[in-house]
């Protein structure tokens, strides 16, 4: 059987998973960091991705990022992108954990990347989104700015450190999934039976 668990992977996998993780909170700013690092030669690209080296792709994510960024400082309208973003978002940290996985069974790369790289995506989503969908509730949407302003820093902090620092952005995105899971969730999960038992 191929000897896929080693060094080589282990370092590939923290990497698609801190911009995958980076994909959960911005879907487009992940990539414009990546394109920027290529096209400044501080980063090499696989053939596959050898098209976010190109101005014209810098451009296209640029303006993507920017408009992404100011919808979600639109009071109920960042609402509505959230269901439209979460399969989004779960498709492109598959995509870019698959692609930063080294040569494998493919059938095994792509497991590797649905699992760790789609399933990092959608939790960092799926929480951000429910954050959103409480803070508008509280506040009628007027704090959440605050939470759109930490989701583009955290998705920048993120990718960037993901291309410099793998293994501790890595680490970092790993610790960010933990709280979400044994943290918020269970959190969520008993204020919502709580609310539906006092009914």
């Amino acid at each position: 059987m191929e000897n896929w668990l080693n060094l080589d992977t282990l370092v590939s996998l923290l990497l698609g998973i801190s911009l995958s993780a980076a994909c959960g909170f911005r879907l487009f700013l992940p990539f414009l960091v990546v394109s920027a690092m290529a096209i400044f030669g501080h980063i090499g690209l696989p053939s596959d991705l050898s098209w976010l080296g190109s101005d014209r792709a810098l451009l296209m994510l640029g303006i993507a990022s920017i408009v992404e960024i100011m919808a979600y400082y639109v009071p109920f309208i960042d609402n509505l992108l959230d269901p439209i973003a979460l399969p989004l978002a779960t498709v492109a940290g598959t995509m870019v954990t698959a692609f930063t996985l080294p040569e494998m069974n493919s059938i095994l790369q792509w497991t590797l990347a649905a699992i760790v790289g789609g399933g990092s995506a959608g939790l960092i989503k799926g929480t951000t989104g429910l954050s959103r969908l409480g803070s508008t509730f509280l506040s009628g949407g007027w704090a959440n700015f605050l939470l759109s302003t930490a989701e583009w820093i955290g998705a920048s902090l993120l990718a960037f450190l993901a291309l410099t620092l793998p293994i501790g952005a890595g680490i970092l995105a790993i610790i960010v999934l933990g709280v979400a899971i044994f943290k918020f969730w269970p959190w969520v999960s008993q204020r919502f039976f709580k609310l539906v038992n006092n009914r």
